[in-house]
């Protein structure tokens, strides 16, 4: 018996089965962005001379901020995390659509390629990028070493993203969204190739199957989430910076990239560039392991349901 094809899910399924997945994420994987963005901001002898690593990060987040510090910043997530994922698997699947055969009507893994690289990039526009500027002014309220005991300026998502369009107009919410579209792009071209590929050769092996187990699905997600974050950190780590930033007249986009790089190079080094990759790594590779996993798991569970597939419900044999 052969592993059987995942039938094209309805819009309402991917609302659905991507808003679960992505709560799930974000409720597990969130505070490990929230160190990887404390280590991105953090400069050569913010730590009186020294380098804090993952763990010194995160004990210093507790210790000055509560255990509740590491969840900063995941009101702009749970926000946007319903329609981010959404759009992601709508997006790739019509995308994997247009880009499919006309005859066989599948895609072929540079299609798929293709595909997660648009799917990625319509995220970021969309979603991804305003969300994004509010969860790290939240991350960062903090790690001034200037003002030390400071007052957080924002009290929560909504109130930083008002004050955000208020004093700095509703452009700065896009700041950076050419690099956010990058490093969405990569992730999800890595992503949904690798994904696709490593399902497709378990399913092949496994005849046997009529599916493949969410022990599976969360291991193949969570190599193909490890992916991208190897491929695109610098990305991240300039977009990081550039969205902390307030805004300065007169500086491009392209002008802040070059003026945030020369001073990575200049001050902390190449490997600034890589600050952070490891609770990245530690972030995004489980994130999409879950993700995944309850995506495969809810949208089977859905489709069940013929209002929300839109086909005649079958009973199984």
């Amino acid at each position: 018996m052969a592993p059987r094809e995942r039938k094209k899910t309805t819009a309402v399924i991917n609302l659905l089965a991507g808003g679960t997945a992505g709560l799930c994420e974000a409720l597990s994987c969130h505070p490990l962005d929230t160190i990887k963005v404390r280590m991105q901001l953090s400069t050569k002898g913010s730590a009186g001379g020294k380098k804090a690593g993952f763990f010194g990060t995160a004990a210093s987040i507790v210790k000055k901020e509560s255990f509740f510090g590491l969840y900063k910043g995941l009101g702009a997530v749970i926000t946007g995390i319903v329609p981010k994922m959404a759009i992601r698997f709508s997006s790739f699947e019509w995308y994997k659509t247009m880009l499919a055969n006309k005859e066989t009507g599948k895609t072929s893994p540079t299609g798929v390629f293709f595909a997660g690289l648009a799917a990625g990039t319509t995220e970021a526009i969309l979603v991804v990028n305003p969300t994004d500027v509010v969860k790290i002014r939240l991350q960062a309220q903090h790690t001034s070493v200037t003002e030390p005991g400071a007052a957080p300026k924002y009290r929560n998502a909504a109130h930083c993203a008002y004050s955000i369009v208020r004093e700095e107009g509703i452009k700065v919410l896009y700041r950076g969204v050419f690099l956010t579209a990058l490093r969405q792009a990569t992730n999800q071209a890595v992503n949904f190739t690798a994904y696709t590929e490593i399902k497709a050769y378990l399913a092949k092996i496994q005849p046997e199957k009529d599916d493949l187990p969410s022990y599976q699905h969360m291991a193949v997600g969570l190599i193909s989430g490890a992916l991208g974050p190897l491929s695109n950190a610098p990305i991240d780590t300039i977009k990081t910076r550039m969205q902390r930033e307030k805004a300065t007249s007169g500086e491009s986009a392209l002008g802040r990239v070059s003026r945030i790089s020369k001073h990575l190079i200049k001050n902390e080094g190449f490997f600034a560039f890589y600050k952070g990759i490891t609770p990245r790594v530690m972030r995004v590779a489980p994130g999409q392991a879950v993700t995944f996993a309850v995506y495969e798991q809810v949208s089977t569970f859905l489709e069940k349901f013929p209002l929300l597939s839109g086909k005649p419900a079958v009973l199984d044999a």
